[in-house]
C-alpha cells in the first residue's frame, strides 16, 4: 500500500482480489492477517477519499478507523455518527456482495447517529 493517506486504486483492487475467494465462500481458507489488513485499509481509506470530511468515523477493529463525509468534524470522545463492524463484513459491503441495511438489520454493523446510514452513498467501493 501507499503511505497512511495516500491510496493507490490498483493496489486496493488488488488487495480486495485477494481475499475474494475468502469473500464469495466463507468455507474458503482465510486470507493471511497481512492479507486482510491491506484489504480492510484500503478499502476505508478509499472510502475516505472519496468522500471526504469528519462527519462519520467508519471503525473496522483491529484494522482502521476513518473519518469521512462532509459535516462537521469530530476530534475528541466518542462521534456522535459510528459505523462499526468487522473485517469480513466491512469488505462484503466495500465490494457489493453485502447490502449496508441488510448488515444493520443482520447485526453484523451498527450505524448510530443521525449521519451514519450516508456511508451506504458510497458503497460498494471496489465491486467485485
Amino acid at each position: 500500500m501507499a503511505g497512511r493517506g495516500a491510496v493507490n486504486p490498483g493496489e486496493v483492487r488488488a488487495a480486495v482480489a485477494a481475499v475474494g475467494e475468502w469473500l464469495r465462500d466463507e468455507t474458503a481458507a482465510a486470507p493471511a492477517r497481512a492479507e486482510l489488513a491491506a484489504a480492510v485499509r484500503g478499502t476505508a481509506r478509499a472510502l475516505a477519499a472519496d468522500a471526504p470530511g469528519g462527519a462519520v468515523e467508519v471503525r473496522v477493529p483491529p484494522f482502521v478507523a476513518v473519518q469521512c463525509i462532509e459535516g462537521l468534524r469530530h476530534t475528541r470522545g466518542t462521534p456522535p455518527n459510528v459505523v462499526e463492524t468487522d473485517p469480513r463484513t466491512w469488505l462484503l459491503l466495500a465490494t457489493g456482495l453485502l447490502n449496508f441495511a441488510a448488515a444493520v438489520e443482520s447485526g453484523a454493523l451498527t450505524a448510530s447517529g443521525s449521519r451514519a446510514a450516508d456511508v451506504a452513498r458510497w458503497l460498494p467501493i471496489v465491486p467485485l
